[in-house]
């Protein structure tokens, strides 16, 4: 197995999308059912097309870009095999230039979880790990992943977690069985309470919790925010006015692709009333110094 280690030239960089899906394997396997995938399409209103790790390099070196790469691990909850982390990592490898792999873990297998994270971080060499609560039916806050969350602090990595509604499930009877309440970031804030040296990143825009989670990141030095999953069109008043001002250093850009390419998402952001002073730290800047890529 190939080691990732990190070869961006972040001069050249015109940003780094912190929030990019990998749904398709090297065999063509898609990580979610066609239920739930066409659920999610008529959710975000188009039918997007899930790259490979390979293609995705191409498309953001393109863009002159970088993305933070993933996959979730949800096998308890949805009953199939994720795609591999260790070939996510094995994939950015053969890019160094232009992806930023980051593990999953199913919080639900306890102890083999938390040897799988020791051994993507020590083997793999990636550089963060990507929870889903909602999908991976765990209540953060729960006291028996407590254990989980001590040994993702002890290897210093951050972890980008999912924060309020999702597509995946919607529109189905009883969203597909998705239950919301798990991406409550209040249920993450205990989280970063008990664990302050573990950089947790809240995933989205956290609707219906965004007061929440500015709450949360103003509070906690070690709490950000990626903007993924949301047209900056749609931004609250109240998140893009803390993001040009007292969070511009904790705020991230990230695209949710393929739910949200990072063309629309940019070319919404650039109309976006924000002062000039905080485009480049939440483009790129924050994530370099997050991602220890300076």
């Amino acid at each position: 197995m190939t080691r990732y280690e990190p070869a961006l030239d972040v001069a050249s960089l015109r940003a780094i999308d912190m929030h990019v899906h990998i749904q398709r394997d090297s065999t063509g396997r898609q990580s979610l059912s066609q239920e739930l995938l066409d659920g999610m399409d008529a959710y975000f209103g188009h039918s997007p097309r899930a790259l490979n790790v390979d293609e995705l390099a191409d498309y953001y070196r393109e863009r002159s870009m970088a993305a933070v790469v993933f996959t979730v691990d949800a096998r308890t909850a949805m009953g199939v095999i994720p795609n591999s982390s260790e070939e996510i990592a094995e994939g950015a490898a053969r890019h160094p230039d232009v992806l930023v792999p980051f593990g999953s873990v199913d919080p639900h297998r306890g102890k083999d979880a938390i040897g799988q994270a020791r051994r993507l971080a020590a083997d793999s060499g990636v550089r963060g790990f990507k929870f889903h609560p909602s999908v991976q039916a765990f209540d953060p806050s729960d006291p028996a992943f407590g254990e989980l969350w001590a040994a993702l602090e002890e290897l210093g990595l951050p972890v980008v977690i999912h924060t309020g509604q999702t597509g995946v499930g919607a529109g189905l009877p009883g969203g597909g069985g998705i239950k919301l309440r798990y991406s409550n970031p209040m249920l993450i804030d205990d989280v970063a309470a008990d664990f302050p040296g573990l950089t947790i990143i809240l995933a989205h825009p956290s609707v219906p919790w965004q007061d929440e989670a500015l709450s949360m990141a103003a509070h906690k030095s070690n709490v950000f925010i990626d903007l993924s999953g949301w047209s900056p069109k749609y931004f609250a008043p109240a998140l893009v006015r803390q993001a040009g001002t007292i969070l511009q250093d904790k705020v991230l850009f990230g695209s949710d692709y393929p739910a949200l390419t990072p063309d629309r998402w940019l070319a919404d952001f650039e109309r976006l009333d924000i002062k000039d002073a905080a485009r480049p730290k939440i483009l790129k800047d924050n994530a370099v110094r997050l991602l220890g890529l300076g």
